[in-house]
């Protein structure tokens, strides 16, 4: 038996140029970090004593005699990937909701394969778990999916995350003082809007979008290198706020279903209240609100957001990580 844990993430600026069809013609770049909410995968080799051949627990309980009856796209994809033909018993259990702007999918899927290579005795790195969950999304699942999610769901840690031609991907980790970091942990809160949507719904928005929206997208780019400097020279933490503002209002202009009604009146209640900038994470259409507030006005935002959960985090270094393993064999 063996059980993995897979950190989710938050993302702060470049999300839309991590998209192959962008970053393979114009390079792209994200400042992004995983959080201490993760998500467990626990796999082991089912016992051939049972009716079913497969057990698959996640939202739904699936009990199969073949791969291909396997209604999850992902657990299908990633055992036919492996080449697994004995028996499996997969349990999934989240911190967060699906579907909600923190790379939940992703996560899932280096969880998973992390997982299945640990049954199999071999052991893998980051790279290659960003290669094959990126393969197993875009390939196998046909999603619509960037690179980032994969990349900072393996590695963990605060990156500036390059991607260039070839799906050449380069993790820089964000060297900061503790005393800088945590006052910029202390800046952030997290709020779930309650609306779970599917990102590559969206996503698919934005690529097709991609062609017209090059100003936008080399501005939101190039807000990367800016946020670093604020973060990195000593500059008033208050311009990262203010810089992620000025790239939400560039997001909301990347497609229709980045933002909505609910989501604008989210926003500028919080703005009112006092953040000064903030972002729908993920592709956009629900899931979380991240903002960026000063500590003496987060009671303020609270008050104003009072029937929207805040969810507490902090930034983690881990990325995946096997956290139980217990050899055994199939037994024939």
């Amino acid at each position: 038996m063996i059980i993995t844990r897979t950190p989710y993430r938050v993302s702060f600026f470049g999300g839309g140029t991590d998209y192959p069809e962008w970053y393979e013609n114009h390079g792209g770049a994200v400042l992004a970090t995983s959080i201490n909410r993760y998500c467990y995968l626990t796999c082991r080799y089912l016992p051939p004593f049972f009716e079913h051949k497969h057990r698959i627990v996640y939202s739904k309980v699936e009990m199969v005699q073949s791969v291909d009856e396997i209604i999850h796209p992902a657990v299908r994809a990633c055992i036919k990937f492996m080449g697994f033909t004995d028996g499996l018993e997969i349990h999934h259990d989240g911190d967060l909701p699906k579907q909600s702007g923190l790379g939940t999918s992703s996560s899932f899927v280096v969880g998973l394969l992390h997982a299945l290579h640990g049954l199999k005795g071999e052991l893998v790195g980051p790279e290659q778990l960003v290669r094959e969950a990126i393969y197993v999304e875009r390939e196998l699942c046909h999603e619509t999916v960037g690179s980032q999610d994969q990349t900072i769901a393996a590695h963990g840690g605060f990156n500036y995350v390059e991607f260039g031609a070839g799906d050449v991907i380069r993790v820089r980790p964000v060297l900061l003082a503790q005393e800088k970091l945590d006052m910029l942990q202390d800046h952030l809160m997290l709020f779930f809007t309650g609306i779970s949507r599917m990102a590559s719904e969206v996503a698919v928005s934005q690529v097709r979008n991609i062609a017209c929206k090059e100003r936008e997208l080399s501005a939101m780019q190039a807000m990367v290198s800016d946020a670093l400097r604020i973060l990195t020279h000593g500059e008033d933490l208050r311009q990262f706020g203010a810089l992620l503002h000025e790239s939400w209002m560039i997001k909301r202009s990347l497609s229709d279903g980045v933002s909505t009604a609910e989501l604008d009146w989210m926003y500028e209640a919080a703005r009112r209240a006092g953040a000064i900038g903030g972002k729908i994470c993920g592709a956009g259409g629900g899931g979380f609100l991240l903002l960026f507030v000063e500590p003496d006005r987060q009671s303020a935002v609270r008050k104003a957001l009072s029937k929207y959960l805040c969810v507490p985090f902090r930034f983690e270094n881990d990325g995946s990580r096997v956290i139980f393993y217990q050899a055994e064999a199939p037994l024939s």
